[in-house]
């Protein structure tokens, strides 16, 4: 599952429009991508703190990402670091990420962003300063966000305490930043869907907010997802944590059609398969086992729902190529 770490882990993980803005003020639907100069702000209620608390922490994983982090013990924030930007090491790049300072401070962090600029940055991959964002800040995902989470996610953002530190800027390739480019503005609202059918719900959290393609779809050279293996694992990350490919978490025998709901609950709130094995500390379960019940039982009635891949990947086993998705990773020989 976020964030969506390393240069495979790139497309992250993992570690954030209209109905509900502020009452007569107009949402600017037809902005052009560059900076507007129209100015409103995001109404901040009891009810988006919190809902945007949950969110950042538990589902988005937006401090995965943003906060300095202990990488060999686990995926937590180091405490008082939270959206004070950090840095991820990558034993497969000559340089390392380092993902920015979203905290308010006024100087090192966004304390001067505006709510526009935050949208943007999450609806269209357009920065505060105006370059294009590549894809590791999965705003293809969070584009499909309803407006509400989206408000509330930056409500509560705005919230947390200012760090002060100053990040450098990341030294992507030219060829990844040439071959991404903006998304244009959104036309509609995005409405809250219903959280009735739980599949649905699940599809919501999956591809909305917690981006758990972002880790577990191989990708090519600049980032982009390889076509047809979707959720099917092979992933490889490499860092302080160790080296492990990510998990195959489609229906199939080579997936996790063996799990049942329990087991699949058990496993996020524990960090243990079948209590035993523990899942690598990349994974961020540690985020992901305080999520409701109901959100969880949802992603997992999602993830039955998708296409059945055959794609084995075990970490238990030597690290082979894999013809079918190019990468190196444990029964890679075997697809």
């Amino acid at each position: 599952m976020n964030n969506r770490r390393s240069f495979a882990l790139l497309a992250i993980g993992l570690s954030t429009t209209a109905a509900a803005l502020v009452g007569a003020v107009a949402w600017p639907q037809n902005e052009p991508a560059a900076a507007s100069t129209r100015k409103f702000t995001i109404q901040r209620t009891p009810e988006r703190l919190a809902r945007g608390k949950y969110l950042v922490n538990h589902v988005a994983d937006c401090f995965g990402c943003h906060s300095r982090i202990d990488w060999k013990k686990s995926v937590m924030p180091i405490r008082g670091t939270e959206g004070g930007g950090g840095e991820i090491p990558d034993d497969n790049l000559p340089f390392k990420v380092y993902p920015p300072n979203i905290s308010p401070d006024p100087e090192t962090g966004a304390g001067k962003w505006t709510d526009e600029q935050f949208i943007r940055a999450l609806r269209q991959g357009i920065g505060n300063d105006g370059r294009t964002l590549v894809p590791f800040m999965p705003y293809r995902v969070f584009r499909n966000m309803s407006d509400e989470d989206l408000f509330s996610i930056i409500v509560y953002i705005r919230s947390i305490s200012p760090v002060r530190n100053k990040v450098p800027r990341t030294p992507w390739p030219k060829e990844i930043t040439d071959y991404w480019k903006p998304l244009p503005p959104l036309s509609a609202p995005v409405a809250t869907p219903d959280f009735a059918n739980p599949a649905k719900r699940g599809e919501y959290l999956v591809q909305a907010v917690a981006d758990c393609a972002g880790c577990h779809t191989p990708v090519n050279q600049v980032l982009a997802p390889l076509p047809g293996l979707d959720f099917a694992g092979g992933l490889m990350l490499h860092g302080p944590w160790g080296k492990v490919a990510s998990a195959n978490l489609t229906p199939d025998p080579s997936g996790i059609v063996h799990y049942d709901e329990p087991m699949f609950l058990k496993t996020i709130r524990t960090g243990k398969v079948n209590g035993v094995r523990p899942l690598n500390n990349i994974m961020p379960w540690q985020h992901f086992r305080n999520m409701t019940d109901a959100d969880l039982k949802a992603v997992y009635a999602f993830l039955r729902t998708l296409k059945p891949v055959k794609h084995r990947v075990d970490n238990a086993e030597p690290l082979a190529p894999c013809k079918l998705c190019g990468g190196l990773h444990g029964y890679g020989d075997r697809n």
